[in-house]
């Protein structure tokens, strides 16, 4: 038995084939037909481009339509000027060979992109491989796809990108383990979708197994039983059985309402970092929207996305949640989450500094562009606003003061926005979990960012492996800022939600429940398992 990381559930029984990746030979010889490689790359570029618009047009018509989006992200690469101009620069001015220039020029990226702590960001840079790794593909001549000839198949490789993904032949393949990677990848995330089993970071799973093997892959505890007996294959079958009635089970409460055994309603809604994830949240019967990253609108561009650009995100998200509330938070950079466009400090400590609300209220501006439009989207659903990185009071109400000034301007326009829009805050800061029976006298609600709060309260960086190991969502020091959060909020009548990776713990929902945590807000996948566990509470 070999064990790894669980990244899609489910469990699977097939024939292993493996997926050995044509070798890139990197060469520093350099060019002496310097207009010829630059030709060669941009031919390199362009039938990579065509290669994606396919993928993603099947995606479309195999997924959905959200999970396609991902290549026309993959597109956006190819025609970043500022990606393609450096790699054409080192063709010319230092006469690379352009599988050299393409090498060098994108690693500089990844590593950029790999350093950061937003897991949003870090999937940046293996979308940024797996498009490095198709054009050099193509400035090698090798080939691009996985050739499934049998049923029930079992891929395995050292690493899948989304793009090869997207490309398994699902009448074919049953699931796929790799050497490499972790679940919350663009692959582990498809292969969720897809209804893969799938278990990654298996270390050396391609040089353990060999063409023709049949496997077991236990997608829920990561585990892969090679060339089972018929005993063992017999308990599996079961499971399997088992498992995909549990699924069938979990779509019926998609149209439920979710209330605890002492019937007490609580509200299971979705994050989301695009308009269009929306979908996904309702089609799992989601309660709304309980955090919208905003930041993302103003990421791949060379400037801030104009009012009207954010409203008509805005508005999407709206009319498409089906009347149920939708919480949006406000711009949030900083830390890990650079905007070239803005000119940020360098800072020595980027994640106690200028960043999220203390941004924005230095740079009015750009801050008072994001109100209006929020304002503005406000008369097409149910809109609620929370304000990221709230220490104190005196923050919230610059904050309030600023939105006064934009609805003025707005009446003077004769443009209408809602009167009744909430007004919340993040609790990520220990300092406002520790005021918050001051500040919930002010605000409408909290929505209680647990990444943050767990990072900063036990003075731990999760991202760091030496010290990951204190990262603890069930520490008792954050146990305790969370309940007088929701004691706080509850005694002036306000709700509370968390948005953060712990609302979505099926270890810490029943304690959660048990504080009286009103929303609980997750990614969509997991939405109705949460759903499930949350009505079988007291």
């Amino acid at each position: 038995m070999k064990n790894g990381i669980p990244a899609s559930k489910g469990y699977a029984i097939g024939e292993v084939l493996l997926q050995i990746q044509d070798q890139v030979i990197i060469s520093d010889e350099l060019v002496t037909d310097i207009e010829a490689e630059k030709n060669k790359f941009v031919a390199a570029v362009k039938l990579s481009k065509n290669q994606l618009e396919k993928i993603k047009v099947d995606t479309e018509q195999s997924i959905g339509v959200d999970e396609a989006a991902i290549f026309e992200a993959h597109i956006m690469l190819l025609e970043d000027p500022e990606l393609m101009t450096s790699i054409l620069s080192e063709i010319e001015v230092n006469r690379k060979n352009a599988i050299k220039a393409t090498t060098l020029v994108t690693d500089k990226f990844i590593t950029i992109f790999d350093a950061m702590e937003d897991e949003y960001l870090r999937e940046r840079a293996t979308d940024l491989k797996d498009v490095a790794g198709r054009l050099m593909g193509n400035l090698a001549g090798n080939r691009n796809e996985i050739l499934i000839h049998k049923d029930n198949t079992v891929v395995v490789a050292h690493d899948l990108t989304p793009s090869d993904t997207a490309q398994l032949d699902r009448s074919k393949v049953v699931a796929f383990l790799t050497d490499v990677g972790g679940k919350t990848s663009h692959t582990a995330i498809m292969a969720r979708i897809m209804g893969i089993p799938a278990v990654v970071g298996m270390r050396d799973i391609t040089t353990v197994l060999k063409n023709g093997d049949k496997v077991i892959v236990d997608g829920i505890t990561g585990s892969v039983i090679i060339n089972p007996n018929e005993t063992v294959l017999s308990e599996y079958y079961k499971k399997r059985k088992d498992y995909n009635e549990e699924i069938e089970g979990l779509k019926k409460l998609r149209s439920t309402e979710t209330t605890t055994k002492s019937g007490k309603r609580i509200y299971v809604a979705g994050n989301i970092g695009r308009p269009e994830d929306i979908d996904q949240v309702m089609e799992n019967g989601g309660d709304g929207v309980g955090l919208f990253r905003t930041e993302f609108l103003y990421m791949d561009r060379k400037e801030a996305p104009s009012e009207q650009e954010q409203y008509e995100s805005y508005r999407y998200v709206l009319e498409h949640s089906e009347g149920k509330k939708v919480v949006i938070r406000t711009l949030d950079i900083g830390g890990d989450k650079q905007l070239p466009y803005l000119n940020l400090p360098v800072e020595m400590n980027p994640f106690l500094g200028y960043r999220a609300i203390r941004f924005c209220l230095d740079q009015k501006d750009i801050f008072k562009v994001q109100l209006r439009a929020l304002l503005r989207a406000s008369v097409h659903g149910e809109l609620s606003v929370m304000f990221p990185m709230i220490s104190g009071l005196e923050e919230f109400l610059s904050a309030k003061s600023l939105v006064r000034e934009c609805e003025l301007e707005l009446e003077a326009e004769g443009i209408s926005y809602s009167d009744h829009i909430e007004w919340g805050i993040m609790v990520e800061i220990p300092s406002a979990a520790i005021c918050a029976d001051l500040l919930a006298r002010h605000v409408d609600f909290f929505s209680i960012g647990t990444n943050d709060l767990i990072q900063y309260t036990l003075a731990v960086d999760r991202m760091s492996e030496k010290v990951s190991y204190i990262y603890d969502p069930m520490h008792p020091a954050v146990l305790s800022l969370i309940k007088m959060t929701i004691d706080a909020a509850h005694k002036y009548g306000k709700w509370v939600g968390m948005c953060g990776e712990m609302a979505g713990d099926e270890t810490a929902i029943p304690i959660l429940v048990e504080y009286g945590l009103d929303e609980f807000s997750m990614n969509a996948s997991s939405i109705l398992p949460a759903k499930r566990l949350i009505i079988n509470c007291e």
